[in-house]
């Protein structure tokens, strides 16, 4: 099974279609999103591109295959638009060995982790930095952002086989 797992496309439509050229190149079975799909959120600079409108029917395209979680900047008009869940704020995946709980990562993080068993996965997004660190007996796994970086490279995760590697998505 592969995964790929991203957060923080913010409307842009650029980075937005990066990371759907890599859904088509991957052929994964699930497409993971951590939140902040679609509003660039009062903090941030208007990413490259931005454009929420294009962004529904690129993500729209993948419906079937995605599993979204509520990022900071979703309202309820992007659950409007879309047509697959995106206002849990967690949600919870059973793989063969390997317990995964999803997030956006501004009510539980890294730093402030929820009841899980030593070895879960606790993957989150928010802070726009990768990581890969075991806290707790927790492995944390933040993909960065795809479309506004913090750490100066665009990027997603990928699950491939129950291992997870880093995904540049640049130019």
């Amino acid at each position: 099974m592969k995964y790929i797992i991203a957060s923080d496309i913010h409307g842009s439509a650029y980075w937005c279609r990066r990371l759907c050229d890599l859904v088509e190149a991957e052929k994964p079975d699930g497409l993971w999103l951590l939140g902040d799909l679609l509003y660039h959120g009062p903090r941030n600079d208007l990413p490259r591109d931005y454009a929420p409108k294009e962004v529904i029917p690129m993500l729209s395209a993948y419906r079937d295959i995605i599993l979204a979680v509520r990022g900071n900047c979703e309202a309820e008009v992007d659950q409007m638009v879309l047509p697959f869940p995106c206002m849990a704020d967690f949600s919870q995946v059973r793989l063969p060995g390997m317990a995964v709980y999803l997030t956006h990562g501004h009510h539980h993080s890294p730093d402030n982790l929820p009841p899980l068993p030593r070895g879960a996965v606790f993957l989150s997004g928010h802070t726009h930095v990768k990581l890969d660190q075991i806290r707790g007996g927790i492995r944390c796994l933040n993909p960065g952002s795809v479309s506004i970086p913090k750490d100066g490279s665009h990027s997603c995760l990928i699950l491939e086989d129950g291992k997870f590697s880093f995904r540049i998505l640049e130019d």
